[in-house]
């Protein structure tokens, strides 16, 4: 697979595997996963040459870390290991978010354990706390660089004041945050701004949730206890206007002979050199339709008419309900 590059350094493949979706997730945020075949699909990405993967810290909390340590033992070499900080959670749940550096160490030290690696490649802040300055969060981030316990710096879900006052305080590798067809909001501002400042950007959620793939065509087809149950764009109210943009993907995917899916991330591989998507995967038969994508070659007219499908702010619904979009562009 061709690399990319993540801020000035940072080699990794085109697209990395997102590990969100693999067991240990509670209850299954996207159906049930099989442990088994989960650390299957992390060798088969291995084996297609993904060096790419990302889990975080709150992802269980703690198990899905545990899971990506023991499909890596033994295949460290040569990957990047991405994982994220900033939740505060305890026996009870989730608390509300904790950048403090007390916090942020105690946090990667966690990590480095569950994982089984000397050195996080790629650590982030997962959302913002708005009750520590970024300077102080990325301040203590930087002493983990210092002692060898961190390669590189990313933040997750930023605006753009914290961006800039970030990257001020120390050199920042990647952004990481929602983009697809149906969320394009980073376009108008964020994208170029990382372009200015040489930070590399991390599309999650490249699939729309699923909802780009066209495998999910009414919300009987997910799974009792699935997160998108919940999801404002999975609602019965913005669903079939939703519809509309798979319709057009579809189309397209139907003319080039592959899958919905690998038209919705080779649109997204087309918006940048800088950009590496990390669609989510728990098994390897979805793992290989997507990571076939870097083999699709669009016309720029199949551009256009993805872009006419999809413009920016027009998909309908918000992408998460109130209380989690006010932890986001802080």
């Amino acid at each position: 697979m061709e690399t990319r590059t993540l801020g000035n350094d940072l080699a990794v493949s085109a697209l990395g595997l997102g590990c969100m979706p693999m067991a240990g997730i509670g209850k299954g945020m996207y159906g049930m996963a099989d442990e088994t075949e989960s650390i299957a699909t992390v060798h088969r990405a291995i084996e297609l040459g993904v060096t790419f993967f990302d889990t975080a810290e709150v992802y269980g909390p703690h198990r899905n870390e545990e899971l990506l340590g023991r499909a890596i033992e033994g295949k460290r070499d040569g990957l990047v290991i991405a994982t994220k900080f900033g939740f505060a959670f305890d026996e009870s749940g989730f608390r509300g978010v904790d950048s403090s550096p007390e916090n942020i160490r105690k946090a990667c030290e966690g990590s480095l354990q569950r994982l089984g690696i000397d050195t996080i490649d790629l650590y982030y802040q997962h959302r913002v706390d708005p009750d520590v300055p970024i300077e102080e969060t990325v301040g203590a981030m930087a002493r983990l660089v210092e002692e060898g316990k961190v390669r590189y710096l990313g933040l997750s879900e930023a605006g753009l004041e914290t961006i800039r006052k970030a990257a001020a305080t120390h050199p920042i590798a990647a952004l990481q945050s929602e983009y697809s067809l149906w969320e394009r909001d980073i376009e108008a501002e964020i994208l170029p701004l990382c372009r200015e400042l040489d930070i590399g950007f991390v599309p999650y959620s490249p699939l729309g949730r699923g909802f780009l793939t066209g495998q999910v065509t009414s919300r009987d087809d997910l799974p009792e206890g699935d997160y998108r149950r919940n999801d404002p764009r999975y609602s019965e109210e913005n669903f079939a206007k939703n519809m509309e943009i798979v319709e057009v993907v579809k189309t397209i995917a139907d003319a080039h002979g592959v899958s919905p899916a690998q038209i919705a991330l080779a649109w997204l591989l087309h918006q940048g050199e800088d950009i590496v998507p990390i669609p989510g995967s728990k098994r390897r038969v979805t793992l290989e339709d997507s990571m076939a994508s870097v083999d699709v070659s669009l016309s720029d007219d199949d551009l256009a008419r993805l872009d006419a499908a999809a413009p920016a702010g027009e998909t309908a619904g918000p992408r998460y309900h109130e209380p989690m979009m006010k932890m986001v562009r802080i």
